[in-house]
């Protein structure tokens, strides 16, 4: 059946007419879904509409200063102030540094450095002592871990930027600083007068306890440590040493990839050292020992204290919460955060907080720090002759010469064979004797004015006799690292 051109006509426009309709609708159905997703969008962000009005206020402010402040300032300084009070509304670790902060920063890194010989931080406002490092001009004062630095020269420190305090701190070498500390147990702040030196730091020590117990400090994180301390332990392997103390005391931290590489030196492979976590999923990593380094097995103690921060409670935590070392000491500074240096066009930098620290079994080190297995505070040793705190028995004339006489210096001592017999190289034997004496004599004295160190240095002498003990009541297999866990078992 065949339509008529009218007809035919109709139909068309009538099927035009529908297609048409339904591209509207469709068109309308679209654009209110998205009206609809995008409302759903702005209850959850802040509005960009915000943004551009406080830059608006900015603009303005920015504006008004260079047209009607009564000094002139230029531009470069105003922007600048601007971004120091931007990363000042962060935490204190975050902060910008200017070309010459930056570079003083990458010198810091490297070892070698000019200044006081302090890690300083800020604390609600206050600059605060992280630690002196051993050895230098700070240390030598008698500057303290946990002071509060309150004036630089004549200068407030009291909500002062971190970048501008280094930078007063630091100066000229074989000039002077005056800075005003307040000390917890003090009434009245204290003036300390420091001469700025180029600060080398050795950044490991090592030394040997009884003959068996080998002793390294590390004073920092810096790039040479690792390799420093792989020196440090061939030297008491060849010394054939069976225990070993790490001395993290006022170690203020440093880089990350090198307690990373200290912790590997005393880990197991494929162990979790520490991991980070942030906002964004390139702020989570999770640093793992391997195998490329020879493991010192050694029963080990940890000492620490409050000047211990940073890398050195990453180091600190691991070895914990492993049961791979004892920590002894008092808890740890808890600075755990990461700050990411973040390079800029014009030769300056942005450190920022980016990510915090955790150690293997989940602890945040931020705020925290580590607390110690065994809390000693580092006071004087208390005399043997001390009966009580009223009542102390002064020692005689007699029993003072007595504590440096030796069997051999008594009148008509029982002679010993080679003292019979005598010896061929007996003058060679004797300066050799007084050499070893007079070391003994300082490992001594170390221990006498180191509650810490002598607590440690006494609990890895009888390490041994504990182990046989655990072993034949507990019937344990194997080689025994003795962690606290052991103990309790």
């Amino acid at each position: 059946m065949f339509l008529s051109r009218e007809n035919t006509t109709r139909l068309g426009f009538g099927i035009k007419h529908f297609f048409l309709s339904i591209t509207i609708l469709v068109f309308f159905m679209f654009v209110f879904s998205i009206m609809q997703i995008e409302a759903q969008g702005l209850e959850k962000a802040p509005s960009t509409d915000n943004n551009y009005d406080n830059l608006k206020t900015f603009s303005e402010v920015l504006s008004l200063i260079e047209s009607t402040y009564v000094e002139n300032v230029s531009s470069k300084k105003i922007i600048e102030g601007a971004i120091h009070g931007l990363v000042k509304t962060l935490d204190p670790h975050s902060s910008y540094l200017p070309p010459e902060a930056y570079k003083e920063m990458k010198v810091q890194t490297s070892g070698k450095f000019g200044g006081l010989g302090i890690e300083v931080s800020t604390r609600n406002g206050i600059l605060t002592v992280i630690s002196p490092i051993e050895g230098t001009p700070a240390f030598e004062a008698g500057v303290q871990a946990k002071d509060k630095i309150v004036k630089i020269e004549e200068e407030s420190t009291l909500d002062m930027d971190l970048a501008e305090a280094v930078s007063l701190l630091r100066g000229e070498i074989g000039t002077e600083v005056n800075i005003t500390l307040l000390r917890e147990g003090l009434k009245a702040p204290l003036l300390v007068k420091i001469v700025r030196a180029v600060i080398e730091v050795q950044s490991v020590r090592k030394k040997i306890y009884n003959n068996e117990i080998g002793y390294i400090k590390i004073r920092s994180f810096s790039k040479s440590t690792s390799s420093d301390l792989d020196k440090a332990l061939d030297f008491l392997r060849n010394k054939n040493i069976t225990k070993l103390i790490l001395d993290l005391r006022n170690n203020p931290g440093g880089l990350l990839n090198q307690a990373v590489e200290v912790s590997d030196r005393f880990l197991g492979n494929e162990n979790l050292i520490v991991y980070t976590k942030g906002r964004t999923d390139d702020q989570n990593m999770r640093f793992t020992t391997h195998d490329k380094v020879e493991y010192s097995s050694y029963p080990m103690i940890i000492l620490v204290n409050g000047g211990s921060a940073s890398a050195s409670e990453i180091v600190a935590g691991a070895l914990q919460d492993l049961n791979r070392a004892i920590v002894i000491g008092t808890p740890t500074f808890g600075k755990g955060s990461v700050q990411t240096i973040i390079p800029l066009t014009d030769g300056s930098a942005l450190r920022l907080t980016t990510a915090r620290y955790y150690t293997p079994s989940g602890k945040v080190i931020q705020e925290n720090g580590i607390i110690p297995n065994i809390i000693i505070e580092n006071q004087p040793l208390i005399s043997s002759s001390k009966k009580n705190d009223n009542d102390t028995i002064k020692p005689t004339e007699k029993e003072k010469i007595r504590r440096f006489l030796r069997e051999r210096d008594l009148k008509k001592h029982l002679k010993g064979k080679t003292s019979i017999e005598g010896s061929e190289n007996n003058e060679h034997k004797q300066n050799i004797k007084s050499k070893e004496e007079r070391i003994m004599a300082e490992l001594n004295k170390d221990l006498e004015k180191d509650a810490q160190l002598n607590h440690a240095v006494s609990l890895l002498s009888t390490w041994d006799i504990m182990v046989d003990s655990i072993k034949q009541n507990k019937n344990l297999k194997g080689p025994t690292r003795l962690s606290f866990d052991n103990l309790n078992r």
